[in-house]
This record gives C-alpha cells, sequence and structure tokens, in this order.
C-alpha cells in the first residue's frame, strides 16, 4: 500500500508487483477515508485490515463465498522493494517451488492449491506467458501441456510483438466469476502460468485438481479455510505496528 519516495522504493514498486491494479489501491484508500470521517470509527481500523474486509467481499461479489474475516491487525511500519524478493511464487513455479514457499508462511501444500484457484479472476499481462507459448526451451517453441486451441488464443491475444503489459485474463472460460472452473480449466490444459499447469501434471497435486474441479461446494469451503489461514501470516500487532491514517504513507 505504501508509496515510494525519493529515499525509500517501496515493495508496491518491486517488479513482482507492478502488474497489480492502481484501482484496488484506491479502493482501499477511499474505505479508509470513509471510515475515518465517522468520529466513532477514526483511527480504529488499519489498512491490513481493510484490504482483508476487500479480499473477502470481492470474492462474495463475484459469486464465491461469504466467511467471517478475523480482525485486529495492525499495519507495518517499514516497505521495501527489496524485501519482497523471494517472497512471493513466479508464474514459472512447480509444484516443489510452491509447495516449499507456502511452507515458509505455515501454509501446506493443500493450502497452496486452493489459493492458486483465486486465479479464478483478475489478470496477467502478457510478458508472463510468452515463454510458454513462443521460446518454451531449446526443443520445442510451445509448452506440449498447455491445450492446442489455448495456445493460439493466447498467442492472438499476445502476439509477438504485442505490448508486454497488455492484460489477458487469468481464467479463459468464466474471468468475471469466482468458482471451480479455474481447476476444470486445468484439466483441459488451459492453466495460464506453468505454476497452474503444474498443479494438475504433477501427481501429488492432480488429485486434489480433480476433486474440486468436480465439486465447487467442497472447493469453496476449503478455500475459505485458507484464505483465513493466509489471513493470519505476518499480523502485526501492538507495538510491532500501528493505524496509518493514510494507507498509502507512513504517518
Amino acid at each position: 500500500m505504501i508509496a515510494s519516495t525519493d529515499n525509500n522504493k517501496a515493495e508496491k514498486d518491486h517488479p513482482d508487483n507492478l502488474s497489480l491494479a492502481g484501482d484496488g489501491f484506491d479502493t482501499v484508500i477511499k474505505a479508509k477515508q470513509a471510515l475515518d470521517a465517522v468520529a466513532n470509527c477514526r483511527n480504529k481500523v488499519s489498512c491490513a485490515d481493510i484490504l482483508t474486509i476487500a479480499t473477502r467481499d470481492v470474492v462474495n461479489l463475484a459469486g464465491g463465498p461469504r466467511y467471517e474475516v478475523e480482525l485486529g491487525r495492525r499495519d507495518g511500519l517499514s516497505s521495501t522493494a527489496d524485501s519482497v524478493e523471494g517472497k512471493l511464487p513466479h508464474p514459472t513455479d512447480n509444484v516443489n517451488q510452491l509447495t516449499s514457499l507456502f511452507a515458509k508462511n505455515g501454509l501446506s501444500r493443500k493450502d497452496m492449491i486452493a489459493l492458486s484457484g483465486a486465479h479464478t479472476l483478475g489478470f496477467a499481462h502478457c510478458k508472463l506467458v510468452f515463454n510458454r507459448i513462443y521460446n518454451f526451451n531449446s526443443t520445442t517453441q510451445v509448452d506440449p501441456t498447455v491445450n492446442k486451441d489455448y495456445v493460439a488464443a493466447l498467442q492472438g491475444s499476445c502476439p509477438r510483438n504485442v505490448d508486454p503489459s497488455v492484460a489477458i485474463n487469468m481464467d479463459p472460460t468464466t474471468p468475471r466469476q469466482f468458482d471451480n472452473v479455474y481447476y476444470q480449466n486445468l484439466q483441459q490444459g488451459k492453466g495460464l502460468f506453468t505454476s497452474d499447469q503444474d498443479l494438475f501434471t504433477d501427481s501429488r497435486s492432480k488429485p486434489i485438481v480433480n476433486l474440486w474441479a468436480s465439486n465447487a461446494k467442497l472447493f469453496n469451503q476449503d478455500f475459505v479455510n485458507s484464505m483465513i489461514k493466509l489471513g493470519r501470516v505476518g499480523v502485526k500487532t501492538g507495538r510491532n505496528g500501528n493505524i496509518r491514517r493514510d494507507c498509502g504513507a507512513f504517518n
């Protein structure tokens, strides 16, 4: 949330975060301003809690489950681009790499697969899929795990000479609906990233993909459980944080 200054490059300006939509930040900032305009609410709700609530509400508004959000977080006291390095999953990660990264935050492989289901919503940039559809390795240009029709669609949306920041849907089937179609897409070779498709390719994660692809209710339940666990990662309380007046600046 913190904006960079002349003296500090903040987390949001790390390359891994540059695809985050600006209107998402604006929504949290406006919600904070609306809360603090009410005398009884002023300086009582952190930006971290607002962001967590907003995440739940987006899921619910898009047709997904509604769940209770644990509250009481404080906002962090530092934000540096360097601190992001190695903390976020990459589009080229495989199940081993993803499992290891999530385990560092107390999250299981099942949590990782469930949270990957959030890719049922949102978008990515063409530059993140160029390697899968044009330059996969020394023997084949196209990743053989990608559905051939999906390859054609991706190449149509992301031709070689396109602006690499052009946006494409994470879910090519129901991009604005929170549902279990993400897992059905994986069964058909329509995972956008290697990190998506490998969930179906790897025999350890494939059974869970198949289960959730056929059972939306169970996926929703497991997604909620994993989101609650994710919401406990790195929580700041007491003197380890504060409640900002401005979500985009330390104050």
